[in-house]
């Protein structure tokens, strides 16, 4: 007797709705030249060199008018459902994902935009950790540096302990029905899926990654991405 029993797919989804306010970069930085394409298509060739990974869906904001131009012929579907935060972003992606027919069991690792270094083996290292964890996880780098807490005047008002700290990386790979839940619970306050998890008393799985998938956020951060891209070749 043949079973019916559904066998979860992987869906990316990578929120692009932002408008790169500390970049310093005139326009949404995901379509920064990096290396001699926007940095956005850079996430997605990494995503897509995946096999596992059933399809990518783009959040992009409403107003985004530059998608088709700067990455023609791309494969990855699209929706214009992002919204004013990162949680936003995600709950209008979740959404599309339903009415394209994922379930609350497949899976999506919700991946930065503007980690543009993402390797398809640091991904598949995680999908490795986490297809038959019961909460799943993210890719993560232990912390090396002394971690400072400042205050309003930027002045050191304490020295934090470092141990078993871990500094929070994408893609971030969860049950689409519990990440869903997990973000309307928290709502925008929910900086990155793993802290909405963690909010219903779960405990994401740690998946150490490589210092190089760093978020492209400070204008210095174009010039390293651009020499790590040209060391690669």
């Amino acid at each position: 007797m043949t079973s019916s029993a559904h066998v979860p797919r992987l869906f990316a989804l990578v929120p692009a709705a932002g408008i790169g306010e500390r970049a310093g970069a005139a326009g949404p930085k995901q379509y920064v030249d990096i290396g001699g394409l926007p940095m956005l298509a850079h996430t997605l060739a990494a995503l897509a060199a995946v096999p596992r990974i059933a399809q990518t869906l783009v959040v992009l904001s409403p107003a985004d008018d530059r998608f088709e131009a700067a990455l023609p012929g791309c494969t990855a579907w699209v929706a214009r459902v992002g919204g004013a935060s990162r949680a936003e972003s995600v709950l209008g992606g979740l959404a599309e994902l339903r009415r394209r027919g994922a379930t609350d069991d497949d899976w999506v690792l919700v991946h930065d935009a503007a980690r543009c270094l993402l390797r398809p083996e640091w991904v598949d290292a995680l999908i490795d950790a986490c297809e038959h964890d019961d909460v799943g996880g993210l890719l993560a780098q232990p912390v090396a540096d002394t971690l400072k807490a400042g205050d309003a005047d930027s002045r050191v008002s304490a020295t934090v302990d470092r141990r078993d700290k871990w500094a929070a990386q994408t893609p971030q790979m969860f049950r689409l029905g519990r990440v869903e839940r997990a973000l309307q619970a928290m709502g925008a306050a929910a900086t990155d899926e793993a802290s909405a998890v963690e909010a219903l008393g779960l405990r994401p799985r740690l998946v150490r990654a490589s210092m190089e998938n760093f978020k492209v956020t400070w204008p210095e951060d174009f010039t390293l991405a651009n020499r790590l891209l040209a060391a690669r070749r």
